[in-house]
């Protein structure tokens, strides 16, 4: 059965072509065939896009312009380098010859291949494997990393306890320049903060780094197509590099980074065997100081230090570090509600979304710094991360209409909404607000308040309001039965009869209805 191609193994080989590597060194160590490769190269070009605009591409853009397969036959390859091991073992005996054996696959294989693609099969596979030679590694090309057999100790001050610590090394094997540090674990937080802290001490990225097939790194190892970590493979977009891991049963694949490890042992290790550290923070420094003598020392025939060599050759080569840190990701599956927000889990807040998602299942991609929400692999929502529990972090253009007048609601939206209709709708509303302890509250009456203004007018509204004021019942109901009973068109005073009769002439004579109190 064919697999489709991960987005990110698309830019992973954008990214090797542009670092001039070629298409069946980028089938090799993408684990793909090369014609795969030269099938996306193509597909590439008769694009109306450029290979750095490419790269630009979210992952279900990029998905949706090339949805081609890959020729692998995963079940068929691997029936034929099983059948290889049989084939190789059998080699010293006398009169052996590869067209008996390949014609014993064919009589048991279901989908034989031809005997041309045989021999070919047969020559890559053995081709590294035959033999001790000395492979000569390209600079900047790859960056070999794994983690020490053997265990430091740090000592707990109070019990005495020596508590065992991982030790990672890292190494360029064309200078053999090497990175060693000591972490508590081979998890993979710890795992991804050695990597980065390894092409910080480098000053710069591989193309391609090789590592083992760690737990931290691999979900699934392969002999020919391993599965890698998300979190890893993410890591390798942010450094614009990408993950080769060494082949299962295959160690020649990492003898360079073995033997690195064995000489770590020899002058860092056994220099420290008799100190004692309380801190993985006070190993590091001594570590550290030690790897400079380390790397300072001549090759025995070169006559020349790793970071000589390193500075010299390989340093160029590197590609520039981002301008950013690698921020690790978490990932957490989570269903939009009906109020259209999704709820992370480890710090109990909830964060919008568009509201047409609702009732959606989402993947929430979360860091220290922000929050992030996909569906369908497109991202539909992005926030700044709130450590506050219970917290609703919204963005108002992911609410509906509704949605978004509610959310706007407090005492300044709605004192902004009762000024045009009067100074005494105006002090009304700031009266309705200040009276009730629960703000939900006042906030629906304050609303129906204003309202009436589309029934009655403003002119009105302001006046059953002043009316209200000076009674001291500033209630939604109070104003509307003013309203309704026509009650603001009846004078309260006799100043205000005295105003409303303003036919009688004015005559000092004349006494109003004042002096009769």
């Amino acid at each position: 059965m064919a697999n489709t191609l991960d987005p990110m193994d698309l830019k992973q080989i954008i990214t090797l072509h542009l670092d001039g590597v070629s298409n069946r060194k980028i089938g090799s160590t993408l684990g793909v065939s090369r014609n795969t490769v030269n099938n996306y190269m193509q597909l590439f070009a008769g694009s109306d896009y450029s290979l750095e605009e490419l790269l630009l591409f979210e992952n279900p853009a990029l998905s949706e312009l090339f949805s081609s397969h890959t020729t692998i036959d995963v079940q068929r390859h691997n029936e034929l380098m099983l059948y290889f091991e049989r084939v190789n073992s059998a080699r010293c005996h006398p009169g052996f010859t590869f067209l008996h054996h390949y014609q014993e696959y064919v009589q048991n294989a279901k989908d034989p291949y031809s005997y041309t693609q045989f021999l070919e099969h047969y020559r890559r596979k053995y081709a590294k494997e035959k033999g001790s030679m000395k492979l000569d590694h390209e600079a900047g090309d790859e960056l070999f990393i794994d983690f020490a057999g053997k265990k430091l100790h740090i000592t707990d001050k109070e019990t005495g306890e020596m508590i065992p610590v991982e030790v990672f090394v890292a190494i360029l094997p064309h200078s053999h320049y090497t990175y060693v540090e000591a972490c508590q674990s081979q998890k993979r937080n710890e795992f991804i903060a050695c990597c980065a802290n390894a092409l910080n001490y480098y000053g710069g990225v591989p193309k391609a780094i090789v590592s083992d097939n760690l737990k931290s790194a691999v979900k699934r190892a392969s002999r020919y197509e391993a599965d890698i970590n998300r979190t890893f493979k993410d890591f390798a977009r942010h450094y614009n590099c990408v993950i080769n891991p060494t082949r299962g049963y295959a160690p020649q694949d990492k003898a360079l980074v073995e033997n690195a490890v064995h000489l770590t042992y020899q002058r860092i290790y056994y220099p420290m065997r008799e100190m004692t550290f309380f801190s993985i923070a006070d190993l590091n420094k001594e570590i550290w100081q030690l790897l400079v003598r380390y790397n300072t020392l001549l090759f025995q025939r070169k006559e020349v230090s790793r970071i000589e060599l390193f500075q010299s050759v390989e340093r160029q080569y590197l590609k520039p570090l981002p301008l950013s840190p690698y921020e690790l990701k978490d990932y957490k599956r989570a269903k939009v509600q009906k109020m259209g927000y999704v709820y992370l889990s480890p710090d109990k807040n909830y964060y919008s979304v568009p509201y047409r998602y609702i009732g959606k299942e989402t993947i929430i991609h979360y860091t220290k710094s922000r929050v992030e929400v996909f569906y369908n692999l497109e991202r539909i929502a992005i926030h700044q991360r709130n450590l506050t529990k219970g917290s609703y972090v919204t963005n108002t253009e992911h609410l509906s209409s509704t949605h978004k007048f509610y959310s706007d609601w407090n005492p300044e939206f709605f004192k902004q909404k009762a000024a045009p209709h009067g100074e005494y709708v105006l002090k009304c509303i700031e009266k309705i607000l200040v009276s009730q302890d629960y703000p939900e509250i006042g906030y629906k009456r304050a609303l129906g308040v204003i309202l009436l203004h589309k029934s009655y007018g403003s002119e009105r509204l302001n006046t059953a309001c002043k009316r209200a004021l000076d009674t001291e019942a500033c209630s939604y109901n109070r104003i509307k039965n003013i309203l309704k009973n026509n009650m603001d068109k009846v004078p309260m005073s006799y100043k205000d009869l005295e105003q409303n009769n303003a036919h009688i002439p004015v005559h000092a004579n004349i006494r109003g209805a004042s002096n009769y109190k």
